[in-house]
């Protein structure tokens, strides 16, 4: 099967494109390469801005994966045109693309966190969407434009939770891999609030869901994490595996998410990790010598570069 990943040099496309063609897909990854190039050599790679590129050039695939957008709500604020240029816009030409080439289907990476801040306990797919941030309001256009689609291609949505977890393209202004890099290196973690909830899913069960719903025929919105935990209770965990002091900052920050996957539960996807093996795969991987460098910190790198 022949797939075209867009975004596939990032912390999740990294590991996607190498999973891949571990199992004999052929990958065709289409990026900006900002962040380096971690790919295997059996992955093609196209370097382009999907804001500028002429998707019509490509030629005909199984299926597309876009996982490109910036990755959080500090960045999408820092430059709002490129959020929307590379989000619903950008969205909106591959979608054409794919309805031109017949490409049979068409996943998006949206977030879990697109819900808003929710009172209910199970924040399932049928609750309405209330976005707060550009990062997510972007994230519900999208979906909105992707959906217009549904009589033209068979497309699949992911609402992620916050993705946690070892790659070889590590991000580490996610909040497990930030306590993590933080206990190791600096020996403490410092956390803004502590009873803030966020969702949470091992990369390698996001990974396998992607090859799920290739190998499915099932279309439709999915939310994708099986942890919904306090930042406190995070910090506390990653302090139980790497030793280390932990300290609390005072904010005003609302943000508190949880979300629940009945449904993808039910459709027959099973995760296999959690937040406790995420914690040791980084650990590990500190341990082995991997280095944190300027590029695993998206928006500092970025704006260092002026890339926003």
């Amino acid at each position: 099967m022949k797939i075209l990943i867009i975004g596939g040099a990032g912390y999740i496309g990294t590991k996607l494109c190498n999973y891949l063609v571990s199992k004999n897909y052929k990958i065709t990854c289409l990026d900006n390469f900002w962040f380096g190039d971690f790919l295997h050599k059996k992955v093609q790679k196209i370097k382009a801005d999907i804001r500028y590129y002429n998707f019509n050039k490509l030629s005909k695939f199984d299926a597309v994966i876009d996982l490109a957008y910036l990755s959080n709500d500090p960045l999408c604020e820092l430059d709002a045109r490129h959020t929307w240029e590379s989000g619903p816009l950008a969205v909106y030409k591959i979608l054409d693309y794919c309805v031109k080439k017949k490409i049979k289907k068409f996943l998006f990476a949206s977030s879990g966190s697109i819900y808003g801040l929710k009172k209910e306990k199970k924040v399932h797919e049928g609750l309405g969407l209330d976005p707060i941030t550009d990062y997510n309001k972007s994230k519900m256009i999208c979906e909105k434009v992707i959906q217009s689609y549904s009589d033209k291609i068979k497309y699949t949505i992911i609402r992620p939770a916050t993705v946690c977890g070892f790659s070889d393209r590590l991000r580490l202004d996610v909040v497990l891999n930030l306590f993590c890099y933080q206990a190791y290196y600096k020996k403490k973690i410092s956390i803004t609030g502590g009873s803030q909830i966020r969702p949470l899913v091992h990369i390698d069960d996001m990974i396998r869901c992607y090859e799920f719903f290739i190998k499915k025929n099932i279309v439709g919105v999915f939310n994708l994490g099986f942890e919904n935990k306090s930042i406190s209770n995070i910090a506390k965990e990653v302090s139980r595996q790497i030793n280390c002091k932990i300290t609390y900052i005072k904010t005003n920050d609302p943000r508190s998410y949880r979300i629940s996957s009945e449904k993808i539960l039910k459709a027959g996807f099973q995760p296999k990790f959690n937040s406790i093996d995420a914690i040791k795969d980084i650990k590990y991987n500190f341990e082995k010598g991997f280095k944190p460098t300027k590029n695993n910190w998206n928006l500092a790198w970025l704006k260092a570069n002026k890339k926003v």
